[in-house]
């Protein structure tokens, strides 16, 4: 049997406490920041999209997340680990495992699951990358909204107990590259050097990484700055892959990393890594598995077509020589990618645990990873980069006291 070292997770989530932001906003600002209310709720399902109906005499009890405009039911695909069935019905914070949610909780499930350190993504009000605060109107309450956020993640969530073992990840203004890049600082110096990223800006509304005036180097330049690493979760863009309305949920589930693919490509091609050498970004559950042939094809058409025209690369060096060092892959159960990984690095590929989403191989993690570098006979050096070494570089996790 293949003895693992303990799994460094770089995706999972928690669940953001009902008092987050009413402890944290100024008193003037409680009765319109984020807060939950429990009431009733019926879910319906039509043209591939889901609704809730609140207060709903005859509907399931639900925990509603309140914030100005913004009425957002707490489904169990947020926190689905522990049930048996999955599917999106309205829950409260009762229902879910501890866990999602309290940090004491979490610690011993980590430890019954061979953890010793995580990286939390947002999860139900902000969504992956605080697309919530984007979206209302009162800018003045978004940013402290995403403030508290912040000191809640570095100065509760990742401390105690929990300091060395939960990553702080933050979120910044997405609606604002100078006050995003404020806040990288503002947060590192507080010791989170990880942010959550929209994996394509363009379907929120935002510049994408191609803009002409480089709306976004501002925000790039903080994190080479202050060695923070970019993680973009799939469906940080607010928008999932579908091929018809009336296909099933399992036909996105199969495609979701073509949204990871797609950013991939953006952030070669657009030059970003020429102009900010030391830049990093990984991939939350964008597996890699498609990357072979991606860099393939990018690479020959930095070899065929003029970079001079708009139909070539434009690019000093091949597309490929920009992964190394700059783009981390994130997997939970991908065998194809691991056979292939002399054609991707094995340097650039982690591992994540995605507790606790549906995806998550909790509580029996150890069982999957063993046999998943079993079949792709990854040796004892490739076992410790893909569980916890390539984070620990990566997420520059030694400034958390985990150095090997």
């Amino acid at each position: 049997m293949i003895e693992l070292p303990r799994i460094i997770s770089v995706d999972d989530h928690v669940v953001e406490p009902p008092n987050l932001w009413q402890d944290r906003l100024p008193a003037k600002f409680k009765d319109r920041g984020p807060r939950v209310e429990r009431d009733r709720a019926i879910f319906n399902f039509e043209g591939g999209v889901f609704t809730y109906d609140k207060g709903a005499p005859d509907g399931e009890w639900c925990d509603w997340w309140l914030y100005d405009d913004l009425v957002y039911p707490f489904p169990k695909l947020s926190a689905a680990v522990g049930f048996e069935h999955l599917d999106v019905t309205p829950i409260t914070f009762d229902d879910i495992r501890p866990g999602a949610w309290i940090q004491s909780e979490r610690l011993k499930d980590m430890d019954a699951n061979h953890m010793e350190a995580s990286v939390c993504f947002p999860n139900i009000l902000p969504r992956f990358c605080g697309q919530a605060f984007l979206e209302r109107e009162d800018k003045e309450l978004a940013l402290l909204c995403v403030q508290a956020y912040n000191d809640w993640m570095i100065d509760e969530w990742c401390q105690g107990d929990g300091k060395g073992r939960l990553i702080p990840m933050t979120i910044v203004p997405l609606w604002d590259p100078l006050l995003a890049a404020a806040e990288v600082h503002r947060c590192a110096d507080k010791g989170s050097h990880a942010i959550a990223f929209s994996e394509n800006p363009h379907p929120l509304g935002l510049p994408s990484v191609h803009a002409a005036d480089r709306h976004w180097d501002p925000l790039f330049q903080a994190c080479q700055d202050t060695d923070t690493i970019l993680n973009m979760h799939i469906g940080s863009s607010s928008k999932m892959p579908a091929t018809s309305p009336d296909a099933p949920f399992a036909v996105s589930s199969t495609i979701t990393f073509s949204n990871a693919m797609g950013s991939f490509c953006d952030y070669i091609l657009s030059g970003v890594f020429d102009r900010f050498p030391t830049l990093r970004i990984a991939y939350a559950e964008g597996q890699v598995g498609w990357m072979p042939y991606v860099i393939e094809r990018m690479d020959k058409l930095w070899e065929e077509r003029d970079n001079t025209s708009d139909f070539g690369v434009q690019l000093a060096n091949r597309p490929s020589s920009y992964i190394p060092g700059h783009i981390y892959g994130c997997i939970f159960d991908d065998e194809v990618g691991l056979r292939n990984r002399d054609l991707i690095g094995m340097d650039q590929i982690c591992f994540e645990v995605d507790y606790p989403h549906a995806d998550t191989t909790f509580p029996h993690t150890k069982e999957v990873a063993t046999k998943i570098v079993t079949n792709a006979g990854l040796n004892d050096e490739e076992i410790y980069k893909l569980l916890r070494g390539n984070a620990i570089k990566g997420w520059g996790l030694h400034r958390f006291g985990i150095t090997e």
